[in-house]
């Protein structure tokens, strides 16, 4: 199946985006309008993922009004802020990231008691999916704060928009897999029983490690999404077998950031997987890649006291979504 979008949409420069942002920031101030953004609050702001107009006019607004900016990289922000005409001193603007996020919930709490607002921002989409976020929105919380979320760029909504991803049951988000390239297969094969469409993200240094490991997965549909949004955006949709040797064709295809969605089961081969618990779809699974397919269903059908019908209907379903 050929690319199924190519953009060549660049991202405008920080010039022509600073020398225009007072009629941008005039329009969010209309647009909000009499919507009330209250003190003592924590505002969880999306930004762009790549193309810096993705920034939504709320956000502009709330950026614009904030106490103080708490950030996953303060320099990332800084910069951010400065490609929209904003400058903020040190001091407003606080570092909260993976590695001190509890410490500093307890500092954004302190100036939330102050009666401040406090805007949170990743370096690109939006908090607390895979970016930090979630545990200073537990604290903050719990502490008996407001949390207003702020929607916008989100690279996991933005490749599903584009994947034509068929079904109705929903999709799951599995983030980053491990690096460890045997709890990465363990759990593909957990995921390749899992009948909705799910979405991954991957970072350009393993994404042909991950292209390898979803090979096992045969047939099932896989759209790639590469540099969402920017210049090179790249969403390409195949069968999982051939993914490897999408990625080895060029050289470009490896560089950026990645999301991928695995494509929900048709709904004959999902009726079937689900029919059997997980523990008893591992254990087929594990016995199919050894065994002939008589001796695997026998075999798991011992083990685990599943019906040898149903067994063996999943491992055939199973060997279909292979070929």
């Amino acid at each position: 199946m050929p690319d199924t979008v190519a953009s060549e949409i660049s991202a405008p420069s920080n010039a022509s985006l600073s020398s225009t942002y007072s009629k941008a920031f005039q329009a969010a101030r209309e647009a909000v309008g009499p919507q009330n953004h209250p003190t003592s609050t924590l505002y969880v702001v999306a930004t762009p993922i790549g193309n810096l107009a993705d920034i939504t006019l709320r956000a502009l607004y709330v950026i614009e009004r904030a106490d103080t900016l708490a950030c996953e990289d303060t320099r990332h922000t800084q910069q951010l802020l400065r490609a929209y005409g904003l400058d903020r001193s040190s001091t407003q603007l606080l570092a909260v990231h993976q590695h001190n996020e509890t410490e500093a919930a307890a500092q954004v709490i302190q100036r939330l008691a102050k009666g401040e607002r406090v805007a949170y921002v990743s370096d690109a989409g939006t908090p607390a999916i895979s970016d930090p976020g979630a545990r200073l929105v537990a604290s903050v919380a719990a502490a008996g704060f407001r949390v207003m979320p702020l929607p916008g760029a989100s690279s996991v909504t933005t490749l599903l928009s584009a994947a034509g991803v068929m079904g109705d049951s929903g999709f799951i988000f599995s983030g980053f897999l491990s690096s460890k390239a045997s709890d990465r297969q363990r759990a593909i094969e957990t995921l390749s029983g899992e009948s909705r469409a799910v979405v991954l993200l991957e970072a350009p240094h393993r994404i042909e490690a991950l292209a390898q490991a979803l090979a096992c997965l045969g047939s099932r549909r896989i759209t790639v999404g590469r540099e969402l949004t920017k210049q090179f955006e790249t969403v390409h949709t195949t069968q999982a077998q051939t993914l490897p040797a999408w990625f080895s064709e060029k050289p470009e295809r490896v560089r950026g950031e990645f999301a991928l969605v695995i494509h929900a089961l048709e709904k004959s081969k999902a009726a079937l997987v689900e029919a059997l618990d997980a523990d008893s779809l591992r254990i087929l699974k594990l016995l199919l890649t050894e065994l002939p397919l008589k001796t695997a269903v026998k075999l798991t059908s011992d083990i685990t006291g599943a019906s040898k019908n149903t067994v063996y209907d999943t491992a055939l379903a199973l060997k279909k979504g292979q070929d």
